[in-house]
């Protein structure tokens, strides 16, 4: 047997193609040990049925004894970069399909005990309870049928980035501090724009759990991103109609500020706007849409410049009479089709989540460190964008995936 017992790995009749594929995205490792076992990482998320824990992931692709123990080493101790290879991805997943927008998801990852990195507790809404938990970041490609994560980022409260014996037990580069979802956020689209060869696509947020949304809407404005970001229905806004006799780049009086909810109800009553949409049955419906033009207290603008107006829009839910999801948006010019197009990938990279979270390890990383956390999810991300693009026309068999998921 070979050094670090990888010589012949179990797994598919043909592992040529994902081997073909790890090298792609991980041939900028130095060590030849080190793409080794990168191939057999991606190669045991892809084939390895039910949990990912390393010990499986070993057995699924090695009989050596001591096999576990390397793959272990290789996520969370050898020092090899993950950006390149996220960029490879980024590039691989353009290549292979049209990207319509860039969506950002944060994600919940609840963990047992206290000591995993950037681990707090948090109250979460969806689930209606405080959770133990890491929180992160995730930028994902929508291509057709598909939203593939290509980058994290992992949020790190106050006390882990403040408390010099956390950083040093889990590894926090001194580079990396505290930053709020928002910065972290335009960081994401930063990175990917400096990645990217194509033209500009809209970008795609939930920011429903931000304080305020201001920090992004000033950041995403000045860097010309379009985007359509879904903010609180409690966000406070300015109605357009309100700021013409207001020098620009004075700010609005407190007075003329309502939520976003109100605002909808209030402006939809008198500007009632329909649009037609096509659902998943294939069928046409009839939408009643909330919209209008407002501005945003707090984003900054420049004295004599004009001031910056954005469309607020809501499908209307007359079940239970009331606004759907609040959505902001820079494309005051755009049809609402396609806003509505757009406000619909939320959903698809929820089911990504959920897929990488029953199927590809997404919460199975066993260790606590920064440097493993994040060479965790590059490869459970590349296993994704290869379960779902490597073979376009025939979908991969890959052991742990219904039909319907894959």
């Amino acid at each position: 047997m070979a050094a670090h017992g990888i010589t012949h790995l179990r797994g598919p009749a043909d592992p040529a193609p994902i081997a073909a594929y790890a090298e792609e995205l991980f041939g900028h490792l130095p060590r030849a040990d080190q793409r080794r076992w990168a191939h057999a990482y991606l190669q045991g998320l892809l084939t390895t049925p039910g949990k990912k824990s390393v010990r499986r992931l070993a057995a699924a692709v090695s009989t050596s004894p001591t096999a576990s123990q390397s793959l272990q080493q290789f996520v969370n101790a050898s020092p090899w970069e993950w950006e390149p290879a996220r960029e490879e991805l980024m590039r691989w997943v353009e290549r292979r399909a049209p990207v319509r927008a860039w969506t950002i998801a944060p994600t919940v990852l609840p963990k047992r005990g206290e000591h995993s990195v950037g681990v707090h507790r948090r109250f979460v809404p969806s689930v209606g309870r405080t959770v133990n938990c890491q929180v992160c970041l995730g930028l994902f490609l929508s291509v057709p049928g598909h939203n593939v994560p290509v980058d994290w980022r992992l949020f790190l409260p106050d006390h882990w980035t403040d408390d010099k014996v956390l950083r040093r037990r889990t590894r926090i580069p001194d580079t990396v501090r505290h930053r709020p979802l928002w910065a972290d956020t335009l960081d994401l689209l930063a990175t990917a724009a400096a990645r990217t060869s194509l033209a500009a696509v809209p970008v795609v947020a939930d920011m429903t759990e931000l304080p305020s949304v201001a920090p992004l809407a000033s950041g995403l404005t000045s860097r010309g991103f379009d985007f359509v970001v879904a903010v609180p229905d409690g966000m406070q806004v300015i109605a357009d109609g309100h700021l013409k006799s207001q020098p620009a780049g004075r700010p609005a009086a407190s007075s003329s500020t309502l939520s976003a909810r109100s605002f909808l109800a209030m402006n939809s009553r008198r500007h009632p706007h329909t649009a037609t949409v096509t659902a998943t049955d294939g069928e046409q419906r009839l939408l009643r849409i909330l919209n209008g033009l407002v501005r945003v207290p707090g984003v900054r603008e420049g004295v004599g410049t004009p001031h910056r107006t954005y469309r607020l829009f809501a499908e209307w839910h007359p079940d239970e009479q009331r606004p759907s999801r609040v959505w902001l948006t820079n494309m005051v010019q755009a049809r609402m089709n396609e806003l509505l197009a757009l406000t619909r990938l939320r959903a698809g990279t929820a089911a990504a989540v959920h897929s990488l979270r029953e199927h590809l390890g997404l919460l199975d990383f066993e260790g606590r460190s920064f440097p493993g956390w994040h060479h965790h999810m590059t490869l459970v991300s590349a296993a994704y964008a290869y379960s779902r693009l490597a073979v376009p026309a025939e979908p991969p068999r890959i052991v742990g995936l219904d039909r319907r998921s894959a």
